[in-house]
């Protein structure tokens, strides 16, 4: 029994009595040298064959971007300590304004920070804060850039301290990313014990824009911790790797 039209190709399906079958509306489409047609054409697959949707945290199928961060970037654990001080940044380049925002900027915002090389952020002097200013490629907010020149002070100074911010930034959890079991997005929270603590001690050490709730969606980034809903084919698979 085979119900597909020969235009997909001479494939078969071997019926089996527990199998569960899939009627979809494909569109054919023919084409000479005048003209292009299409039709729809019922098929029948198999339900193994057939690719489901992929359940998302909600935000997460909102642009093409944001599939692209979500399945990819939100929640992984990250140790590299210079994609983590790029991530610090941009969270605190965000502030009032969406990731989305910052997402489209972000490349323009690597080649502009000499890729987040903190070495190289650190001695920026006037004129190159002048110069990142006429940038429209990034966000050209003067607190945001100078706190950026601060921080990236202060990031070299945690790295002489620690040996790695990496070490740092993940005392905060024990050095394991908490896992939660969030069913609504109502329910996760914008600032925790451990992103306030974060936040005091950053600030100590003279970082800027980097109050809890900046800390917090930092962690939620960088896998500190685990906040896909349990709806999410990511929160399994971040759980368990």
């Amino acid at each position: 029994m085979d119900s597909r039209c020969p235009a997909l190709g001479n494939l078969s399906i071997t019926l089996r009595k527990n199998q569960i079958l899939t009627w979809i509306i494909v569109h054919i489409e023919i084409k000479n040298d005048y003209n292009r047609f299409k039709f729809p054409y019922g098929v029948l697959f198999t339900q193994s064959e057939v690719q489901m949707p992929k359940r998302r945290c909600s935000w997460g199928n909102s642009h093409p971007l944001y599939v692209e961060y979500h399945d990819h970037e939100w929640g992984v654990p990250l140790h590299n300590d210079q994609r983590l001080f790029e991530l610090l940044i941009l969270e605190g380049a965000q502030a009032g304004l969406s990731w989305l925002t910052v997402l489209k900027k972000r490349e323009n915002f690597r080649k502009a920070f000499d890729n987040f090389e903190a070495g190289k952020m650190a001695s920026y002097r006037e004129d190159k804060i002048r110069e990142l200013l006429t940038d429209e490629g990034i966000i050209r907010n003067k607190l945001k850039i100078k706190s950026a020149v601060t921080n990236a002070k202060g990031f070299l100074t945690i790295q002489k301290e620690f040996g790695d911010f990496s070490s740092y930034i993940w005392n905060f959890v024990n050095g394991e990313s908490i896992q939660n079991s969030w069913s609504g997005l109502d329910q996760i929270p914008s600032e925790t014990g451990e992103s306030k603590a974060m936040s005091r001690d950053l600030k100590k050490r003279g970082f800027n824009f980097v109050g809890p709730t900046i800390c917090y969606a930092f962690m939620q980034a960088a896998g500190l911790v685990n906040d896909h809903l349990v709806s999410c084919f990511r929160h399994q698979e971040l759980h368990t790797s």
